[in-house]
């Protein structure tokens, strides 16, 4: 793989990085250090921005009137996006938009109708349910919500827990067991209305991210229609599969941007402080977290970089995107620690962003997959599926 960037893209970056530097970071001095959302004429006028540059709808593809962006070039451009104080979880506030569930663009046409449109413009709202009490580190066997046949129904009775914005929601992909027999060959995917009889949202569950919670949902007696069925059934795991291999690729690169700008921090931080009459740079303790952190950098982003090439050839990427999500994820997390030891107190305050990439980033080897499946995953690949 050639790891220079091509002349487009270093243009593409360079416009991503001047909007984040000069759109997005002055906005943050008047916002609260945990804000996740702009002001409505700050951000309306930031998506006019987008959509002139043509970047708006990132990851919608081409033929549904995204950018025609490949992901080698998505990955670059979420690396800068994410270098700001809400970069990690909330990229540039949503202002460059996205493709919602991604798993639509496999929706039949009546679906994509009533769930898939919609979203794109902005009219409705999703959210993903897969994770349940019993696990969601191998759903495949964790999911114990059940689906069963009822004449031209399913009815589904079961529950999920850390689901996204699902009070917020107006519509859900939910994951089901409709063939206990069959494990991971017996999972099918729903589509549900927030409003149909016998969806719940349990309670709100509050976690590490600044001003963000999930939800716990109940599902009781909950009747779907059998033309809500997405894919096909019991094979509705291949569906989830295949979202959180690709996904892992640009969740990496927004550690590795934060990384880069904890890194950018602590470089010009160590060169005007000084200590016992001499810069911090010039202490080789701090200058050997300096270089460690720029290993952990340039690792992170090569092996991201190799996963999104694999994606973007259409060839086997599984072991690479598991690789580079263990790597980005945890290497990520010690690049913040270094830059807020450099930084001493002023690395515990809020007054910089380092305080909120610590909190967020440590979620980062949980989400998406915990390190510990990314390791199983490539020594299933690298051993043979034989060796569970």
């Amino acid at each position: 793989m050639d790891l220079e960037l091509s002349e487009e893209q270093r243009l593409i970056v360079e416009t991503v990085r001047k909007f984040v530097r000069n759109e997005i970071a002055p906005l943050e001095a008047d916002l609260d250090p945990d804000a996740t959302e702009l002001e409505p004429i700050d951000f309306e006028r930031l998506v006019a921005q987008t959509k002139e540059m043509g970047f708006y709808g990132l990851d919608i593809p081409a033929a549904y009137g995204g950018p025609d962006i490949d992901i080698v070039t998505r990955t670059l451009m979420a690396i800068e996006m994410a270098q700001h104080r809400a970069g990690l979880y909330t990229p540039c506030y949503g202002v460059f938009g996205g493709a919602g569930l991604a798993q639509l663009f496999e929706a039949n046409d009546d679906q994509k109708e009533r769930y898939l449109f919609p979203t794109l413009r902005g009219e409705r709202h999703g959210f993903f349910g897969l994770t349940e009490p019993s696990g969601g580190s191998d759903p495949a066997r964790a999911i114990q919500t059940v689906a069963v046949k009822d004449g031209d129904d399913w009815v589904l009775n079961g529950s999920k827990i850390f689901i996204s914005e699902a009070d917020r929601a107006d519509y859900g992909i939910v994951f089901a067991r409709t063939d206990a027999a069959k494990g991971r060959a017996g999972i099918t995917c729903f589509l549900i209305d927030a409003g149909m009889p016998g969806f719940h949202v349990r309670r709100v569950v509050h976690t590490l991210r600044s001003t963000h919670y999930a939800t716990e949902l109940q599902f009781e007696d909950l009747r779907v229609p059998a033309g809500n069925v997405l894919g096909e059934v019991n094979k509705g795991f291949a569906i989830a599969n295949d979202r959180l291999s690709r996904q892992r690729i640009p969740y990496s690169a927004g550690c590795i941007g934060v990384a880069t700008k904890a890194q950018e921090m602590a470089i010009a931080y160590a060169k005007q402080r000084e200590t016992f009459g001499d810069l911090l740079a010039t202490r080789q303790g701090v200058q050997w977290m300096i270089v460690d952190n720029e290993i952990d950098i340039r690792t992170s982003r090569w092996l991201t970089l190799a996963a999104a090439d694999k994606a973007r050839r259409g060839v086997p990427f599984r072991t690479e995107a598991a690789m580079c999500k263990l790597v980005a994820t945890e290497a990520g997390g010690r690049v913040v620690d270094r830059a807020m030891q450099i930084h001493g107190g002023y690395g515990m305050t809020k007054d910089l962003p380092l305080e909120r990439w610590y909190r967020e980033i440590r979620i980062r080897r949980i989400g998406e997959g915990p390190s510990e499946v990314q390791r199983l995953i490539m020594a299933r690949d690298l051993l043979g599926g034989s060796f569970h």
